[in-house]
């Protein structure tokens, strides 16, 4: 692995304007949708308070956006010009339809989609602060998200994943857990690159310890990661999610080829076994940072997607986080997760501002 100091001074003029080009494929060519990313997980519906920096009892209204951290991952990489499909559960009401064709109109696959008769939609109160931080209140008990069984997974559409990216929360509960144990298992036997975020929601868990149990059982099963500072200082104990030591010891396990450690507004740390480094982001006013993260992987995803040796060229593994950088950043300047995530078009234009 590269040294030190020699990978964190790397400067940023080396992201090159070959950023302007991330749409396109190594020969120039637009890309075509046939490298496919399946996510599976929850959808459900968000609402968020018309105003900030207030408690939930003191909001006047709320707003309703789908959300949930797959689909929000899913819906990005269509609107970036990317390929991908949704597999997961919602229920048979009003809610669940809207979702099924959120998906639709953003050219996400939903066929692997399954709607209960018998459980709701989920739904997520989201508390805002004035900087746009979040705080949750989940209604789940039980929603059809913590229900889809392996019966109902459409395991054609997982074997077509070049990659399947899935999260923690539907390892909480049964059946879904089982579900998507199953899922994670099908893709790998089908040569898929499995990415992984654990998206931690502590109060959707039993307790802290089941949390921590839950999100790393299926820890080393993944080629991709994207952890958040505060979820490395939660899984491994420290006070210091910027120890190297700590993270390369502790989460990098033999069989990871990509360690993503997002940094909010400050941009976002890499780990392979044979370099490791920082992106900058760009500075933008936040406004709501539902989905940040979501669009971030987006971005990592569609790029990976159609370059899958990325995460063996430092050059382009950089361009390609700087590109996911941009995601995240222009995503927090709206409200909402799916609402929010920008265009091919829209990152494309920023890119070329801010590497002119």
């Amino acid at each position: 692995m590269a040294d030190e100091s020699t990978a964190y001074n790397m400067a940023d003029e080396s992201i090159s304007g070959n950023l302007k080009d991330l749409s396109l494929n190594r020969n120039g060519a637009a890309s075509k949708k046939s490298h496919l990313v399946v996510c599976f997980g929850e959808m459900l519906i968000d609402f968020i308070p018309t105003v900030a920096g207030v408690s939930l009892a003191e909001a006047p209204a709320f707003e309703k956006a789908p959300g949930g951290a797959p689909a929000n991952v899913a819906v990005c990489i269509s609107k970036l010009g990317g390929s991908s499909a949704f597999i997961g559960k919602v229920g048979e009401d009003e809610f669940g339809r809207m979702l099924a064709d959120i998906l639709k109109q953003n050219n996400v696959d939903n066929s692997g989609m399954r709607f209960d008769h018998d459980a709701r939609t989920a739904l997520a109160f989201v508390t805002l602060t004035a900087e746009g931080e979040r705080e949750f209140v989940f209604f789940r008990n039980p929603s059809a998200d913590m229900l889809l069984r392996e019966s109902e997974l459409d395991v054609a559409l997982i074997k077509k994943a070049t990659i399947f990216h899935y999260g923690s929360i539907s390892l909480i509960d049964e059946p879904c857990r089982s579900t998507q144990l199953a899922a994670i298992d099908i893709a790998k036997r089908s040569g898929s690159i499995l990415s992984y975020d654990p998206n931690l929601r502590l109060p959707l868990w039993p307790s802290e310890d089941a949390a921590r149990s839950g999100i790393m059982s299926v820890w080393n099963l993944a080629d991709i990661i994207k952890i958040s500072e505060d979820e490395i200082s939660f899984l491994t104990g420290t006070d210091d999610p910027n120890d190297d030591e700590v993270v390369l010891k502790r989460l990098f396990h033999p069989n990871l080829k990509l360690l993503l450690v997002t940094e909010g507004s400050a941009g976002c740390r890499y780990y392979t076994k044979e370099f490791k480094g920082r992106v900058n982001s760009i500075k933008v006013k936040a406004v709501d940072t539902t989905g940040a993260g979501d669009a971030f992987t987006g971005g990592v995803l569609k790029c990976l997607a159609s370059d899958a040796g990325l995460y063996q060229d430092e050059k382009r593994l950089r361009e390609a986080i700087f590109f996911a950088n941009v995601c995240a950043a222009l995503t927090v300047t709206g409200r909402g997760g799916i609402p929010s995530l920008p265009t091919q078009d829209a990152v494309q234009r920023t890119l070329t501002e801010v590497t002119a």
